[in-house]
């Protein structure tokens, strides 16, 4: 099944892509196929156990085989509580963006080889969550560059070259940094496998090495996430990608960063991880304020959608930081809400603009008069995404806070009381999102839409698994934090030792 996870999606791009063009809408159906197909073989895993004290975060299931021998590489895929709920929401995501796509294709059409992209998007963010042998989850890291250009460059807006170009800058600069801190921490061990790399009784490194290691990994890293001030790039490929190329970026593709700082980059250099903690919670707090204080001047639907995403992946960053079992346990929830509440906003937005052909706010007035069920599922996954209470977005907001609270001291009480705040910025900027679009009278663009108002099959295919969502991890967050528990308290026994 784990190399079902992987092969299924490879085989449904193929199918995809090689389908002639008068074949587009099958070449779609069937690449929806192998995306549900892949997402029933996440379904399969059976939670595992890991004893705290062991060192090492064991996986449930692992394929372990020889890759290139003569570099004492090897094709090492495992599954764990932390890994897992990132791959179920990326197979549920790609799903529902390739279904979406069977109603919806954005211009200039040519709608197999989009799903074909989502696809290979698949399968490497999932070969990432899933690498436990260091190069293999650099190679898996790399594969979603190109097809996220490809989707930004030809399926997006008027400025999409320009957003697609930096997207793939600022990213090549995060590869090169990983891929000096992965040389740097095999050469120094002498293996690459992410298990026993856990245990740094196992493979040790001295402290000055491990802290060189941290900061290339954990800069490498905050690129994807993104963590200010190197988030620049993420607005302009927000507001530019369609809208499954948006859903995916900030579904899944920046969970690839918060990932990897937890599971590789603290994993593998606690020690380091320990010592620049202040220095990651600084940065995180600045993204929460930041990004609250900039999308409460943005006057674009996705562009302040977009720049929620800095602020809540701050919270994210903050709960990696304080490097307790409370705050892994924020990030990891965190980025599950995130993915699922800011995916469900972006696929709203995507149905905004597709109807009023404008995502400006002040064109976008009395939304609520014309189209209420679409006025509806905005308000709702903009609630959602302030972080109130019984909603998806309220336990990795709270739980960084807690943790930060947790940890305790001048600094790190000082970071809750700021990562407070920014909450509070946050449900200023979206309750001005809604008055702006949903109250007021109708301008004259959302007038035009009286007879567009009503909800599309494929919208109600995609976003209804969403909404639903939103609800079960905001009522019952066992959901997640019980596949991780275990996980978590290894790792922090790694830090704590």
């Amino acid at each position: 099944m784990l190399l079902a996870l992987l092969i299924l999606p490879a085989i449904g791009a193929l199918f995809a892509a090689a389908m002639p063009a008068r074949l587009d809408r099958a070449a779609r159906v069937g690449g929806t196929a192998f995306a549900a197909a892949t997402f029933g073989a996440a379904l399969f895993f059976v939670p595992g156990t890991t004893t705290p004290g062991t060192g090492a975060i064991l996986p449930w299931a692992e394929i372990d085989v020889p890759w290139a021998p003569d570099l004492s590489l090897r094709f090492h895929l495992g599954v764990d509580g932390i890994s897992y709920p990132l791959v179920a929401l990326t197979t549920a995501l790609t799903m529902l963006c390739c279904a979406y796509c069977l109603w919806r294709v954005p211009d200039p059409g040519r709608g197999r080889l989009l799903v074909a992209l989502l696809l290979v998007l698949e399968v490497g963010i999932i070969g990432v969550f899933l690498a436990l042998d260091l190069v293999l989850f650099f190679v898996f890291f790399e594969v979603v560059l190109l097809p996220m250009y490809a989707v930004i460059a030809v399926w997006g807006g008027a400025d999409r070259r320009r957003a697609a170009r930096k997207f793939v800058l600022y990213t090549l600069f995060g590869s090169v940094l990983l891929l000096v801190g992965v040389f740097t921490v095999v050469s120094a061990t002498g293996t690459a496998d992410l298990v026993a790399l856990t245990d740094p009784a196992t493979r040790p490194m001295s402290s000055g090495l491990q802290l060189f290691a941290f900061v290339l990994l954990a800069v490498a890293f905050a690129v994807k996430s993104p963590l200010w001030p190197l988030h620049t790039w993420l607005p302009a490929a927000h507001t530019e990608a369609p809208t499954v190329g948006s859903v995916i970026l900030a579904g899944v593709l920046l969970k690839m960063g918060t990932y990897g700082l937890l599971r590789v980059a603290v994993g593998v250099a606690p020690d380091a991880a320990a010592r620049s903690a202040p220095v990651l919670g600084i940065l995180a707090t600045a993204a929460i304020i930041v990004g609250g204080l900039v999308c409460l001047a943005q006057t674009e639907l996705k562009r302040l959608i977009a720049y929620s995403s800095v602020g809540h992946m701050g919270f994210v960053l903050l709960g990696v930081a304080t490097l307790t079992t409370t705050g892994f346990q924020a990030a990891l929830i965190g980025n599950i809400a995130h993915g699922i509440v800011t995916g469900l906003l972006f696929f709203v937005a995507g149905g905004i603009k597709d109807r009023a052909h404008t995502g400006e706010l002040a064109q976008l007035g009395g939304l609520r008069e014309t189209a209420p069920a679409l006025s509806g599922v905005l308000a709702f996954a903009a609630i959602a995404s302030l972080g109130l209470p019984g909603l998806a977005g309220f336990w990795g907001e709270a739980f960084a806070v807690f943790a930060a609270f947790e940890r305790g001291g001048p600094l790190w009480s000082t970071l809750g009381v700021l990562a407070a705040a920014g909450a509070a910025l946050a449900a200023a900027y979206f309750l001005r999102l809604l008055r702006r679009v949903t109250h007021g009278a109708a301008t004259p663009a959302v007038t035009a839409l009286t007879t567009e108002g009503r909800l599309r099959p494929g919208e109600l295919v995609a976003w209804s698994p969403l909404v639903l969502l939103t609800l079960a991890v905001g009522i019952v967050p066992v959901l997640v934090l019980g596949y991780s528990a275990d996980p978590v308290a290894a790792l922090a026994e790694v830090i704590t030792r």
